[in-house]
């Protein structure tokens, strides 16, 4: 391995540690329900938090490196997230995704145990998402028995793809009865994403206790605040 593409894994190293560890301090996670992970498809590597590690415990040199398949690519390293199969079907199916969040957030797992989409009930919402978060279906138990984690990559993929939903449009969905991930161009921005997710939920969970109407934002006002920030003429920020 020459001299830049072991620079450039530990630059990932240190990004996945340090986003990973945000996590945690964003309130997002608990004890150790959470990873973040990042690919560079030039070098075909992948670079994500280790399985069991306490976030407060975490080094950028613990973070473990894999091929798009799965396997170890340093000696001596620490076993990868038990997710990491679902990262990296993701990764192989969203060719422009850079960077994977799964959290056990407690608003968004709310609706991931409830089977139910988060609808878009107003701008904070159609700021980041284009429409609802999907949720998928429930796992078979012969998917569970059979391959867990890689058919719960599958199933988010196969929900996208049934929908016709854009992932970068709507970065992010709730696996039923288990939990969002998030994803983007970027690890800062997939991390963000998560944030936003869970605040989100809590949001429209108060919206449906409060009112007996649960009325979507209008579609010109949900079009207007999404692309004002990510539209061919976004004008919002300093970018």
């Amino acid at each position: 391995m020459i001299k830049t593409e072991i620079k450039a894994i530990q630059e990932m190293k240190e990004r996945v540690c340090h986003e990973n560890i945000r996590l945690e301090k964003s309130g997002l996670v608990v004890l150790t329900w959470g990873n973040v992970s990042e690919v560079n498809r030039e070098l075909g590597v992948v670079v994500i938090k280790p399985s069991g590690v306490p976030y407060e415990e975490m080094l950028p040199e613990q973070m473990v490196v894999t091929d798009l398949e799965g396997n170890l690519l340093e000696e001596n390293s620490l076993k990868p997230s038990s997710d990491l199969a679902t990262h990296l079907v993701l990764y192989k199916e969203f060719e422009e995704v850079g960077a994977i969040v799964h959290t056990h957030s407690k608003y968004a797992v709310m609706w991931a145990q409830a089977g139910r989409d988060l609808l878009p009930y107003g701008t904070t919402h159609a700021d980041t998402f284009y429409g609802s978060v999907p949720i998928t279906r429930q796992l078979t138990e012969e998917e569970v028995l059979r391959s867990y984690e890689k058919d719960t990559g599958a199933i988010i993929v196969e929900t996208f793809r049934n929908r016709k939903l854009n992932p970068l449009a709507v970065p992010a969905v709730l696996t039923r009865n288990h939990g969002p991930f998030t994803w983007a161009k970027t690890i800062e921005k997939a991390v963000e994403n998560s944030i936003v997710l869970d605040e989100v939920a809590h949001m429209a969970l108060g919206t449906e206790v409060l009112s007996n109407h649960h009325e979507k934002i209008p579609s010109y006002l949900l079009d207007k605040h999404y692309f004002r920030k990510h539209g061919e003429n976004a004008y919002y920020g300093q970018g």
